[in-house]
């Protein structure tokens, strides 16, 4: 079980690289080691949570239905029919398939969660206690469970049952609201977001209720509880300044489109060939620099010289900003601003994020195998690597997304105690595959 150990006074730190880190992690102990995931979540919010934990050590289940998480078959296919994206954020887990729809298979993962430290799941709400794996069920004999639940709304509140996608998540949390150029419909980013910052606000749910457990083991018999993560919260949690703006000064935050409001300048800037920069110009020395590089010592100034001088004057700002960088390209304008300390930078493609020597050096792009030759595959496959980095415990991709049920009979043996005919008779029932 999971335990927390109190921090040593003094650590001799190892001479290895970063990136000698990341890519050498199986010699390390990872934080999540010995932490027991059972993942009923599909599509994106609950599998990145999963992927998270099992990325620092973690030993995640995906319990996947007959025909598999749906994310098997979203957006393009590899030669096996199954998604690349499947495979990373499916990385370092085992799959088993199990029918949820008879009582055997529901009986099969309420076993499996009497043993385990942690519970994901995003259905809708109510779904699993239809089921009977609802956390009053599971709690009487996994007292110290961290039940992880991930929806649209939250578990409590008048739209608790309400079906709740990302996409409407988002401008429930304010996020599509100022999202967009003035004017014009609010615009969404071609991620699904919301359900990315759910999966990170559950992984810190579940560690927070990790350490909460080791709180309470010595005063209370429960010592597990439940995460809830509303997706719409998720977003609001980013939203910075907007409601003590609106409670205080009456002030509702409006689209800008690539600017931010109140900050000036930063902004996205054209320049040769249909291609832009961004520049982050707003610290008043940067400021200062920023302007004499490009010229325009005239912008400089006591009317110029805070924050609150330059928004008044944004307008004019960008203006020259912009006529400075239309004769120059992405790289030319980052050469000579890193020059004089500009924060600055061209906008990646993937493409471009695959081949940065920096991002490489970092260890944030990771291969991984997919399959085997000996069965037609074999094939490397491309993923990103997760932050923060650590740098004596890292984490890593020990494997690709598994196959649809490749770990069941192996899992129900470890862990259940079945045998092989007990397995072979639940297949042959259609409960497992």
């Amino acid at each position: 079980m999971f335990r927390l150990i109190p921090p040593t006074r003094s650590l001799a730190l190892s001479s290895l690289s970063l990136t000698a880190r990341r890519f050498n992690s199986t010699v390390a102990p990872k934080p999540l080691d010995g932490i027991r995931v059972l993942e009923l979540g599909q599509i994106i919010a609950g599998p990145y949570c999963g992927s998270i934990l099992g990325y620092y050590g973690a030993d995640v289940i995906k319990v996947e239905p007959p025909k598999g998480d749906p994310l098997r078959t979203w957006r393009h296919m590899d030669k096996d029919g199954q998604s690349p994206w499947f495979r990373s954020l499916a990385r370092n887990k085992k799959s088993i398939c199990v029918d949820l729809r008879t009582d055997e298979g529901r009986s099969l993962v309420k076993r499996l969660a009497q043993d385990v430290d942690v519970l994901i799941e995003n259905f809708k709400p109510g779904t699993m206690e239809k089921w009977g794996l609802g956390p009053d069920e599971l709690y009487q004999t996994n007292p110290g469970l961290i039940y992880t639940r991930i929806s649209g709304y939250g578990q409590t509140g008048p739209y608790s049952k309400r079906p709740g996608f990302a996409a409407v998540c988002e401008g429930m949390g304010g996020f599509r609201y100022i999202n967009a150029f003035p004017g014009e419909a609010p615009v969404r980013p071609n991620i699904s977001l919301g359900d990315s910052l759910a999966g990170m606000h559950a992984a810190l749910g579940v560690l927070l209720g990790l350490i909460g457990r080791n709180k309470l083991s010595a005063s209370s018999q429960k010592t597990g509880q439940v995460v809830d993560v509303a997706i719409y919260e998720s977003v609001l949690n980013m939203m910075e300044s907007i409601i003590p703006e609106y409670d205080r000064l009456g002030q509702i935050r409006q689209p800008s489109g690539s600017t931010v409001t109140g900050v000036v300048p930063t902004n996205t800037y054209p320049c040769k060939d249909g291609q832009y920069v961004i520049i982050g110009g707003n610290g008043d020395s940067i400021y200062k620099r920023l302007m004499t590089a490009i010229g325009r010592e005239d912008l400089v100034g006591p009317d110029y010289e805070t924050n609150t001088h330059r928004v008044k004057a944004q307008k004019l700002i960008d203006g020259a900003i912009g006529e400075w960088t239309s004769t120059k390209t992405p790289d030319e304008v980052a050469e000579l601003l890193e020059k004089v300390s500009v924060p600055t930078g061209k906008i990646y493609s993937a493409k471009d994020i695959v081949e940065d020597e920096h991002i490489n050096a970092r260890g944030m792009i990771e291969t991984v195998t997919v399959g085997t030759p000996e069965e037609g595959r074999g094939w490397e496959l491309k993923i990103p690597g997760m932050s923060p980095v650590l740098h004596t415990t890292p984490g890593s991709t020990k494997w690709a997304g598994p196959d649809l049920g490749q770990h069941t009979a192996e899992v129900l043996e470890e862990s259940l105690g079945l045998t092989k005919d007990e397995i072979e008779s639940l297949k042959s029932q259609g409960v497992i595959q």
